[in-house]
């Protein structure tokens, strides 16, 4: 789960730093002040949560531990990305306003990953 996590992480980091230079660059003057602000949080928080999911790949390949929390943590931290992230983006991008009620789904996915971690780190010997 390692390599798969880290490979994850690298992805999401990327895009990451790609969707920063899109906005800063292609999308300052199409979209408002506002909706600009929602993608760059987006971008944030992809990024936070990317550098997390590194993190846990390299605590699960170093603990000897049942990795049960620690991959619940990764997987968690990646719903929350796709969730959190992703519709923040489609709602700066769209104007969808509804997206605006899935995205706490997202922020729950993240508080989810967070918390198992705490379970994981309490459980290491």
């Amino acid at each position: 789960m390692e390599r798969i996590f880290i490979a994850i992480a690298a992805i999401f980091g990327g895009l990451a730093v790609a969707g920063g230079a899109f906005a800063s660059h292609a999308l300052k003057d199409k979209l408002s002040t506002s909706a600009l602000a929602i993608f760059e949080t987006g971008i944030k928080y992809q990024m936070y949560h990317a550098l997390a999911l590194l993190l846990v790949a390299i605590l699960l390949s170093r603990m000897d531990m049942s990795p049960g929390f620690l991959t619940a943590t990764g997987i968690a931290f990646i719903v929350g990305i796709f969730i959190f992230s992703g519709s923040l983006y489609t709602l700066s991008l769209t104007g969808i306003k509804w997206l605006g009620a899935i995205t706490p789904l997202g922020g729950v996915a993240f508080l989810v990953g967070w918390g198992c971690l705490v379970v994981a780190a309490l459980k290491m010997k």
